[in-house]
């Protein structure tokens, strides 16, 4: 195991990190679709509101927690049937009706937590690491910082231990973590882990040039749907991590080629109402490609948005929604051709799914994610790039990094097993 995880707390990657705004349950769907789109990542936290002079401790914070709100999550709120029909009342709704509850998906931690600790939470299902900004840890938990806001930390606590060094307790932070009502928090995510094990590829050597295929890194257990099935069907069981379903053709010998996906990532900063509809109306398939606006058979409201895109353009004083013939333009993504045939050749820009070969390195494969702020990458085999073999997302990194070299797997392991896809 690299000694970076060992040597490193959580505090350290807190450096410039924004004070977290709580976004509360009573909030509208309205309010949050514009907080998502200014967010740094397609989803935020939920919280109950805090009783009304009550010093919390970091129990009843995360007894506040309800779960994160994702980009998908709203559209397929709005999806429903009886949002369909009242487009204006679901915009008013409270995100408290869309959220899925989860309060396993945050955890408070002391910024003396030992990186190692945090990220084995991580590999357990754990999204953000909520940690404190205000206070200023000494002791010693000092021996594990390299870097600590904005100083270079020296090792001069030699009169410890080091086995008591080693045995920093996530569960139980310091006598410092009792929260007041000046405190400050930060919410740190997989990404910004991603985006420190970047900085630090040398201290990890050899595991970033190392294909994934060798490393394992590869789930098979990806969630999909036909290309012709109707949308709405993902929104029966929304996948949990990666927040994302492939849009796939089946080829044969149970083989399936990707044309797209739906996910978190690619709906962050779409216009959520024609999104909605769409996924309501339209096969798999359309929703991905998208049609031209020559086809008049298919109409979608305008469901275009003002700057803050949360409010419906009305046609007229009376009210009416102007129709109009759908386009992938409406939800944010570029179509490419007016052919009816689904085909991955047609897709461009925005609306192309991230993909990878199981060739690819680790480092490759990190730097694909950070660079187009997705949470997954779709695997294809080396020798054709629209079979779909498996995902990489974040668990599956950190799985990768912190386990032993005995543990990987041979570099020409056959793929031929790793189909099995969860079929919507």
């Amino acid at each position: 195991m690299a000694s970076v995880f060992l040597y490193h707390v959580v505090g350290d990657l807190t450096v410039g990190k924004p004070e977290m705004v709580e976004f509360y349950e009573t909030e509208t769907i309205e309010t949050a679709i514009r907080v998502i789109r200014e967010s740094t990542e397609c989803g935020i936290p939920i919280w109950m509101r805090k009783s009304h002079g009550i010093i919390e401790n970091a129990e009843m914070k995360q007894r506040r927690f309800v779960g994160i709100l994702s980009s998908l999550d709203i559209v397929a709120f709005l999806a429903r049937t009886e949002n369909q029909k009242d487009q204006d009342r679901a915009m008013k709704t409270p995100v408290s009706e869309a959220v899925v509850p989860n309060h396993s998906l945050l955890r408070q931690v002391d910024p003396a937590t030992r990186l190692i600790d945090a990220l084995e939470m991580m590999k357990q299902g754990v999204r953000r690491l909520l940690i404190r900004k205000s206070v200023v840890w000494k002791g010693m938990s000092k021996r594990f910082s390299v870097l600590y806001n904005g100083k270079w930390l020296k090792n001069v606590d030699t009169s410890v231990g080091s086995s008591n060094n080693l045995n920093v307790n996530a569960n139980h932070p310091s006598s410092s973590s009792t929260s007041t009502c000046h405190d400050k928090f930060c919410c740190l995510s997989r990404e910004d882990v991603i985006r420190f094990l970047i900085g630090c590829l040398g201290a990890l050597a050899p595991l970033p040039l190392s294909s994934i295929s060798t490393l394992g890194v590869i789930n098979p257990n990806y969630c999909s749907i036909d290309a012709l099935t109707p949308a709405i069907d993902i929104t029966h069981k929304l996948p949990d991590d990666p927040t994302a379903v492939a849009v796939v053709e089946n080829m044969h010998d149970n083989q399936y080629r990707i044309i797209g996906e739906i996910s978190a990532s690619k709906l962050w900063k779409c216009n959520y109402l024609a999104a909605a509809w769409v996924l309501a109306n339209l096969s798999a398939g359309q929703f991905v490609m998208g049609a031209e606006d020559n086809m008049a058979s298919r109409i979608v409201p305008d469901l275009s948005t003002n700057a803050n895109g949360c409010e419906n353009d009305r046609a007229n004083a009376g009210g009416e929604k102007r129709v109009r013939k759908f386009s992938s333009r409406s939800i944010g993504f570029k179509p490419s051709s007016p052919a009816l045939r689904i085909s991955r050749s047609m897709y461009r820009g925005r609306s192309a799914p991230l993909t990878c070969r199981v060739t690819s390195s680790l480092a490759a494969v990190m730097a694909q994610m950070l660079s187009h702020k997705a949470s997954h990458v779709w695997v294809t085999e080396d020798e054709n790039d629209e079979i779909l073999v498996g995902v990489v997302g974040y668990a599956d990194i950190l799985a990768a990094v912190t386990k032993q070299p005995r543990s990987f797997i041979r570099a020409n392991r056959s793929f031929e097993a790793l189909g099995n896809s969860i079929q919507i």
